[in-house]
């Protein structure tokens, strides 16, 4: 049998030599970020990849040719893709403070409110995305739409709590990045949940999972200027025209930009006027 003080320095030997490769304020990225901090792991290498420029050869060897992040890599190399995927990986080989649900239906419970994240998230990156101002109130209540279905969600299996269940876990987890991100919704979109009942719950859920200590890897003013050109229809890291500079660049460093227009309809920043040609 091993002592005690041999599995702690396995333990420990395993949080030293894993590897996530990741882009900078990516909502599935910023979910390892958070799990991981729920667990009190702090030697992960989190190695950042420029998005603005193609991916380098090493790392498609060790992907086999996808681009997607965030990407794990063990003390072994071996690779785990996918962000769920790798929540759950972590969860399994650290499973000691649980994060996510341990009674079967508690998870099962858990696994259903995060099947409801992929449909979320891609609907508010489309919201900002979107061009074309006659098509700005459909987005708008089809987010509030969504919203309204985490509200019911979270009314039927815990009405009066913070979270989903006691404490913030898996499905804050999942759920958290996109809420930050959905700050860009406010900023370029003016987009708010209504004072209503109808939004209460998810609303007090929301303000609940962004305030948490183990959520603070990005900032509201981060968040909007990185994804600036999001906002005029170009995602990834893509340029848009007259544009040398795409607002993911990594310098100038966010910080010491101004923040962008909010105008994303009728105006087109320069690269001068967001701070990238320094």
């Amino acid at each position: 049998m091993q002592s005690e003080a041999v599995r702690q320095k396995a333990a420990e030997q395993d949080r030293r030599t894993l590897t996530v490769y990741h882009i900078p304020v990516c909502p599935f990225s910023q979910r390892l970020e958070i799990l991981l901090t729920l667990k009190g792991f702090h030697q992960v290498d989190f190695q950042v990849v420029d998005i603005t420029r193609p991916r380098p050869e090493w790392l498609l060897e060790k992907t086999r040719g996808t681009t997607a992040l965030p990407v794990l890599e063990t003390e072994k190399g071996e690779i785990v893709k996918e962000s769920m995927v790798i929540l759950q990986y972590l969860e399994d080989r650290f499973p000691e403070p649980a994060v996510a649900q341990r009674d079967p239906y508690r998870h099962a419970v858990e696994g259903m409110m995060n099947a409801m994240e992929g449909d979320f998230g891609a609907w508010g990156y489309r919201y900002v995305m979107n061009q074309d101002p006659d098509e700005r109130e459909a987005f708008r209540q089809g987010m509030l739409d969504r919203y309204a279905r985490l509200n019911d969600f979270l009314l039927e299996h815990n009405p009066s709590g913070m979270y989903l269940f006691e404490d913030f876990g898996l499905a804050e987890t999942v759920f958290t990045p996109f809420f930050m991100r959905f700050w860009f919704l406010e900023y370029y979109e003016g987009f708010d949940l209504p004072p209503e009942e109808r939004y209460a719950r998810v609303r007090k859920w929301r303000d609940a999972c962004v305030a948490h200590p183990a959520a603070q890897q990005v900032t509201k003013e981060q968040i909007v200027k990185l994804y600036y050109d999001y906002a005029k229809g170009a995602g990834n890291g893509a340029l848009l025209p007259e544009r040398s500079r795409s607002s993911f660049a990594l310098e100038p460093y966010w910080r010491s930009r101004p923040w962008p227009p909010k105008d994303k309809y009728a105006h087109h920043a320069t690269d001068g006027e967001l701070g990238l040609s320094g």
